[in-house]
């Protein structure tokens, strides 16, 4: 049995999505467990880059079945989208299959979203006004349209009829909106479910029998552990769980059928988005790591918040995740600096902690314990092992491993698949 999971240990961006891929041509199965079409996957193909939303990170290999999970949020229209632009530039799109638990975001709850986070002014928190939580909201207050429900159109029409006069009180009491048409509405998901009944299966039992017949099934999220809804920076997070456990309700597995958890921790800090940032860097430094790491949204083309790594976060990512691996990316991104910073504590109105407070207001005050290191001036881009890596850069990696507490398996050297230093077999 070879169930692997994926995870981010940060606020997301790390390069998840080019560490699937690199793990994927030896799968059997990659299954997308959480979140929707507010996350972006790059993943770089021979220097040809492809950005994924909803569509697992797998499927570019075209070798293993790529299923998106009951715990995902599935905006049809964007889906059929991406295998669209997919099938126009050549990669194969008919292993992929969708989990008949899964919930639909439907036009209301895009709108909801955008209506919501208009009115919290300066408090919004920075959604991508998808409609990822207000469909998630829907699913816990058991109103919720699923993929199962496009398979019968006439028990369809009867649910979201009653959903749409729900919303259109909203929109019209409420924010004092137009309503929405449901005509039109039911005729755009009669035509959805047209095109992709045939990919709706019950996804439940067959990744179970396929891990329990020994075959590799990668397991994959968006976002990060900092987004996390329940140890995330509440209420600045995502309406879901992508940690390691998320794998268990988002997928239908039990605990123990996963072997390895992998934690993906850039070489430095971003976050896309409000809340509290403790090693955000506003100067120079902070405009560098932004442009020479390229970091603007793969979704949303907003400029990320950078700053040093957060080791804080990061040991707070192993044990949340149980992390068997960490994979570091983006560490050529580091090379020309002559000092670099990693943060192994927080100050709190005069005490140093080295964990991550609940409360955001006291995340908020925290001041970074900074400890030193000397950078390296080499380009690692064109290095395939440790040994060719500079000592400082060596230096680095295992100060990170020995803070967190987890092995250091694999280092990202660049955005390509190809442009990694494995350092353990992963």
């Amino acid at each position: 049995m070879a169930g692997y999971v994926v995870v981010g240990t940060q606020w997301g961006d790390e390069g998840k999505g080019k560490i699937i891929d690199v793990l994927a041509h030896k799968a059997d199965y990659v299954v997308r467990f959480q979140g929707g079409n507010n996350a972006g996957h790059t993943v770089v193909v021979n220097g040809e880059k492809f950005v994924l939303h909803l569509l697992p990170s797998g499927m570019l290999h075209g070798n293993g079945k790529c299923i998106i999970g009951p715990g995902v949020v599935v905006d049809i229209k964007v889906l059929l989208g991406e295998l669209e632009v997919l099938e126009k530039r050549g990669a194969k799109v008919d292993h992929l299959y969708v989990s008949d638990r899964a919930h639909i975001i439907t036009p209301y709850h895009v709108r909801l979203d955008e209506l919501r986070e208009e009115a919290r002014g300066d408090q919004k928190i920075g959604t991508t006004k998808r409609g990822i939580g207000p469909c998630y909201a829907d699913k816990i207050t058991r109103c919720g349209l699923r993929m199962v429900d496009l398979l019968d159109m006439e028990s369809f029409e009867g649910k979201l009829r009653t959903n749409l006069e729900e919303k259109n009180e909203v929109f019209e009491k409420i924010y004092g909106v137009e309503k929405m048409d449901f005509d039109q509405m039911l005729a755009e998901f009669k035509e959805y479910s047209k095109k992709i009944a045939h990919r709706i299966i019950d996804s439940v039992p067959e990744v179970n029998e396929a891990l329990d017949q020994d075959k590799f099934v990668l397991f994959e999220g968006a976002q990060a552990m900092m987004l996390d809804i329940n140890y995330g920076t509440y209420p600045y997070v995502t309406s879901s769980s992508p940690t390691t456990a998320g794998v268990t309700t988002g997928v239908g597995i039990a605990p123990k059928k996963i072997d390895k958890a992998i934690g993906v921790m850039k070489a430095y800090t971003t976050r896309v988005g409000e809340g509290p940032f403790v090693t955000e860097l506003e100067e120079e430094i902070g405009e560098r790591l932004r442009e020479v790491g390229r970091e603007y949204g793969a979704t949303t083309g907003r400029p990320r918040r950078c700053g040093w790594v957060d080791l804080v976060v990061g040991k707070f990512a192993v044990d949340i995740n149980g992390l068997t691996d960490v994979v570091i990316t983006k560490i050529d991104v580091l090379s020309g600096l002559e000092k670099i910073n990693i943060c192994v504590g927080y100050e709190i109105d005069g005490e140093v902690y080295t964990t991550v407070p609940s409360s955001i207001e006291r995340l908020a005050k925290a001041k970074a314990v900074y400890e030193e290191l000397p950078g390296w001036e080499e380009d690692i881009t064109g290095m395939r092992e440790y040994d060719e890596l500079p000592e400082n850069c060596k230096n680095y990696l295992k100060r990170v491993e020995e803070i967190i507490g987890c092995q250091i398996s694999m280092v990202s050297v660049g955005p390509d698949r190809t442009q990694n230093i494995f350092l353990r077999e992963i």
